[in-house]
């Protein structure tokens, strides 16, 4: 069993518990876990839930790897990218339940979900890739553009502000807000609601709602593979 991602099926939802026993940054290891609990979830289950531990949702990027540099950088950051792709045209409805902060790739992969619910205090969302001296990828402003509202989206990307759980739910980087100790039933509740959706009808209109980003992720996408390949150049070259 995956000890960075736990998988459990209960009542066709499948919850994936992400816990690094830190901040869940995103790294090989993390991101290869996910994907591999995404494909399971894809073939048994019909609720698709993704959960943080506590106090954090996810960190982002794994920090220690763009330190250490070589061919590691380039295959986190294009897995990160693909990831929240990803999960944009999973199949299945993907609950975010944001247990804590969400910042950089956390904040991406949040808003990559279909339905997010946050804890209603002692959480930070951040877009903070400008503060660090990074660019946000061309797929992260995309995801970006899809959820949030016009001042917000700015605020957010351009200007790395950080904000809490009650401007967050304005901006649209989640649904709705409850008490941490809420949270389980919270999810419980749309859990029940969402499993009774037609599988084949939703897929089918998660893709005729997504037609417009279709395009512009997928041209994103591309874009950003290719300057992740020249960044890792740099980074071994140095």
């Amino acid at each position: 069993m995956n000890t960075l991602v736990r998988y459990d099926l209960n009542n066709d939802v499948a919850t994936l518990r992400m816990d690094d026993g830190k901040a869940n940054v995103m790294n090989i290891a993390m991101l290869t876990a996910l994907n591999e609990a995404l494909d399971r979830a894809e073939k048994e289950a019909k609720v698709v839930v993704l959960y943080g531990r506590e106090g954090s949702f996810s960190g982002g990027f794994d920090l220690s790897v763009f330190k250490r540099g070589g061919p590691d950088v380039q295959t986190m950051l294009e897995m990160g990218a693909r990831l929240c792709a990803r999960l944009v045209h999973f199949p299945l409805p993907v609950i975010a339940a944001c247990t804590g902060h969400a910042v950089a790739l956390g904040a991406i992969l949040l808003l990559s979900c279909d339905l997010r619910i946050g804890i209603d205090a002692g959480a930070r969302f951040h877009t903070n890739e400008v503060r660090i001296g990074m660019v946000l990828p061309r797929l992260a402003v995309e995801v970006c553009r899809r959820k949030l509202a016009s001042a917000p989206f700015h605020a957010a990307t351009t200007l790395g502000i950080p904000l809490t759980p009650a401007s967050a739910l304005l901006a649209g980087f989640v649904d709705e807000l409850v008490p941490a100790y809420a949270m389980k039933d919270a999810v419980q509740r749309h859990c029940m609601d969402l499993v009774q959706l037609n599988s084949a009808s939703f897929a089918a209109n998660k893709r005729r709602v997504n037609a417009q980003w279709i395009e512009p992720m997928a041209i994103a996408l591309e874009a950003d593979i290719a300057e992740f390949k020249s960044f890792g150049i740099a980074i071994e070259e140095n």
